[in-house]
């Protein structure tokens, strides 16, 4: 590691680097055991490369950001070896540590490297000395840290959204790492010592706290801790936290936001935060296999359900409101403000390798696999230190990838997700091995006392063509059971909400030692059954046609669009890619020839698709502006229509070529495509607003109601009953006297956007803001624009001033200036 704190110079003591006795772990509980990504190593390139710029690139780097951000140095201002404040502007930023030292510790174990070993234990020093007495960790609160009451309250566990439940489970996840990595009880110690002080706090006696987590992970973690220690009591506590969600015991508020709006067992859909949703049902699904509590399990697979037949985005991702980083209503997903939080992708793939381990259904991989390459992967660029906290499936051209973030939860999601990819590849029961993801790689894989290898060469997602090579001690019987992608028949996802255009004869073929294999399906998977001898070789063709997809109707937003796939990869054109061509004017007809190619060149090597789609002019409000030339179609409503090569990438890829606009959905109608504007005095200037950022004012794109979020739309957020304002700073002074404002409808839980009590319109003269002299009344109408004119005036700024509601905000889907 280059980048090494300071202050671990100031260290009294050197960290024991001897490794623990044995300590036995309890079993796993699930009725299917994961094969541990120790026992498998990644060969392939497509999963190779991104695994080592994990941990040659992220890891460090996200080590590196922690420094400077201050959130290592708050571990050693807690534990009284600096003199300074307290760094960072959230109460859980310690979790960020933690995350990557979960990611570390699994790099470790794959790949032992002294230095980054060195460097985690020095970690683990600062955090041990952070620690007070009784087991408590939370260095906002050590350090008293006044500006953060607002989250965290005065007192321990004041506030169900303290995250400080949040902190522990993540330092439990990590430590269970990083002693099952390495063997040391240096970082396990500090978390059963944390754990054992929230076991005497929270319980059902009557001198205990009565509630859930309120942002879930604790209850994982916990299970995680258990399947180390053996001990029971951190189940019960997990099976506690999760009993309590929904019941209100101890008068707490309840919120759909926190997962804590109705009992687990009464849930039937996702609502609210979706990482919450998503680490809170790996948690439900963790005790249920201990437990054997069916109802837990019913639960799940309900909101399962709803998710997949009704939130789920075509790339795999949850949550489509940016507002509380959460789900929306049913069949509720817009494409430019989609959130798709990178850590509710990881959190999703959590929770279906679960639900398979419970189940043994390849429908769960499915959606794993979905997610995995596409919303997951979208998380972080090629290079490692570039990120998305949220995945749009659509972007004008303002979007670029982040090298941090104040809230940086999701880069040290990454570097422990990423560490460990290869743990969702195998699974195996009594008699059964799994094979759920195809990639090249050579599996250890234990089974019946014994070790089976399995080495799998493919350039899988490239191409679906796949050898596994079996290298058994001695001649075995056991059902191989592998799985046949959704994606390889007519299954878009396992619902209907997403559909393939067309129909295809399902033609996987399986040999074994060169012979058409005798097989059986089972809940998706191909099963091989025979006597398995030491050479034995399964060959497996995925043929893997570019397929048009398309959204269940109740999907408003991508109606007579379709999506592109090609394997588990969703596709998107990026603007990038369509030289001279605007990319929401193009449109794809169904008739049109879609070919793929790969191109090493490109992107580190990936496949592309080609087709020849057609673009509309450019137009004023009324009027087509266009320069003719030889290539000109005209549609049947008399719009002229231009012949355009456009050039499809892989999702997850886009945006690691800096800013351009992107769309994943594309019309297959002129009606649909959108006619690209030329400049108006608004597009052209610079929005602000009283609360700093300002998209979507002037983006042009027409809304279809007040309440169509599709694209880019502001709002004053958190403002009730003040004076706020937009402004345009334009590039020159210009006359000007009209306005027209869309304003915004909207409701998220007790968020309320409404048209504001009142509002005007001032311009800047000289330094002075003064009324303009309206003709008409300052209208609050919805669903249309709301037209003032008034007398010219000349000014190089309009600022539009509103006094919202009493109880509600505001916002604007569009402000136009003529």
């Amino acid at each position: 590691m280059k980048h090494i704190l300071l202050i671990f110079l100031m260290i009294p003591v050197l960290i024991s680097c001897q490794r623990s006795p044995e300590w036995k772990a309890s079993a796993d509980n699930y009725p299917i055991q994961a094969v541990p990504f120790t026992q498998v190593k990644m060969t392939g390139a497509f999963w190779k490369s991104p695994i080592e710029t994990n941990r040659l690139v992220s890891i460090p780097y996200a080590f590196q950001q922690s420094e400077i951000t201050g959130r290592i140095g708050n571990f050693a201002l807690a534990g009284g070896l600096i003199q300074a404040e307290h760094k960072g502007d959230f109460p859980f930023d310690d979790t960020d540590v933690y995350k990557i030292i979960e990611g570390a510790s699994y790099s470790l174990a794959v790949d032992y490297d002294a230095d980054l070993d060195r460097y985690v234990d020095n970690l683990i020093y600062l955090i041990g000395q952070a620690q007070e007495d009784d087991g408590y960790l939370y260095t906002c609160r050590t350090n008293q840290c006044i500006r953060l009451e607002r989250w965290m309250g005065k007192q321990r566990w004041e506030r169900l959204n303290s995250h400080e439940l949040y902190n522990c489970g993540h330092l439990y996840e990590a430590a269970v790492a990083h002693y099952m990595a390495t063997g040391k009880r240096s970082l396990l110690d500090i978390a059963i010592k944390n754990a054992d002080l929230i076991h005497t706090v929270f319980g059902p006696d009557s001198n205990q706290k009565h509630c859930p987590s309120g942002h879930p992970i604790v209850e994982m973690a916990l299970v995680k801790l258990y399947r180390v220690t053996g001990e029971q009591k951190y189940v019960d506590l997990a099976k506690y936290f999760l009993d309590e969600t929904g019941v209100g015991t101890d008068g707490h508020p309840m919120s759909q936001y926190s997962q804590d709006h109705k009992p687990i067992k009464q849930q039937d859909e996702a609502v609210g935060h979706a990482v919450r949703f998503g680490y809170l049902y790996s948690g439900v699904t963790d005790v249920a296999a201990i437990t054997g509590d069916q109802e837990y399990m019913l639960a799940a697979e309900r909101v399962w359900n709803n998710v997949v037949s009704r939130k789920l985005y075509i790339t795999g991702g949850i949550g489509a409101r940016g507002m509380g980083e959460g789900f929306g209503e049913n069949y509720e997903l817009p494409n430019m403000t989609a959130y798709c939080e990178t850590c509710a992708s990881i959190a999703n793939v959590y929770w279906n390798h679960r639900m398979f381990l419970m189940t043994g259904d390849s429908k769960y991989i499915d959606v794993l696999e979905k997610t995995l390459y596409n919303a997951l992967l979208s998380g972080v660029s090629i290079s490692g230190n570039r990120f998305f906290y949220d995945n749009l499936l659509e972007d004008n051209g303002s979007c670029e990838r982040q090298p941090w973030f104040g809230c940086a939860c999701c880069p040290g999601n990454v570097t422990r997700f990423m560490a460990s990819v290869s743990g969702y590849q195998y699974a195996v029961d009594n008699d059964r091995v799994f094979v759920n993801l195809l990639a090249g790689s050579n599996a250890t894989i234990p089974f019946h006392g014994k070790e089976l290898k399995i080495e799998q060469e493919t350039t899988y997602p490239w191409d679906g063509r796949v050898t596994l090579t079996l290298e058994v001690p001695s001649p075995a019987s056991l059902d191989l059971c592998i799985r046949i992608p959704g994606w390889a028949g007519n299954e878009a996802v396992p619902s209907d909400l997403y559909a393939f255009t067309d129909t295809v004869e399902s033609s996987v073929d399986i040999q074994v030692n060169g012979k058409v294999a005798d097989y059986r399906l089972d809940k998706g998977y191909a099963v091989l059954h025979r006597r398995w001898t030491k050479g034995d070789r399964v060959d497996i063709d995925l043929p893997m046609p570019v397929r048009r997809t398309r959204s269940n109707d109740a999907v408003i937003n991508n109606r007579n669009k379709v999506a592109l796939q090609r394997g588990p990869l969703i596709y998107c054109l990026e603007g990038v890619d369509q030289p001279g061509s605007a990319l929401f004017s193009s449109f794809l007809p169904d008739t049109a020839k879609i070919t793929s190619s790969f191109r090493e060149d490109l992107l580190g090597g990936i496949v592309v698709l080609e087709t020849e789609g057609m673009s509309l002019p450019t137009t004023t409000t009324n009027d087509c502006q266009m320069t003719m030339n030889d290539h000109q179609i005209t549609t049947n409503n008399n719009q002229i229509t231009t012949n355009i090569h456009l050039t499809a990438i892989p999702y997850a890829c886009w945006n690691n070529r800096g800013k351009s606009p992107m769309v994943v959905w594309i019309p297959v109608n002129a009606q649909t495509a959108v006619p690209e504007p030329v400049p108006t005095i608004a597009s052209k200037a610079v929005a602000t607003a009283s609360t700093d950022w300002a998209p979507g004012l002037n983006d042009q794109f027409e809304p279809v109601n007040s309440r169509d979020t599709d694209k880019y739309f502001f709002y004053w957020w958190l403002k009730k009953g003040t004076t706020e304002w937009v402004q345009y700073d334009f590039d020159r002074p210009y006359t000007v006297s009209e306005v027209r404002v869309y304003w915004l409808l909207f409701d998220h839980y007790d968020y309320v956007c409404r048209p504001p009590a009142e509002w005007k319109i001032l311009y800047q003269k000289g330094s002075e803001w003064l009324p303009v002299i309206n003709r008409d009344p300052y209208g609050r109408e919805v669903d249309e624009y709301a037209k003032v004119s008034f007398d010219p005036v000349t000014t190089k700024a309009l600022r539009l001033e509103a006094q919202l509601q009493k109880d509600h905000s505001a916002g604007i889907l569009e402000w136009k200036v003529y």
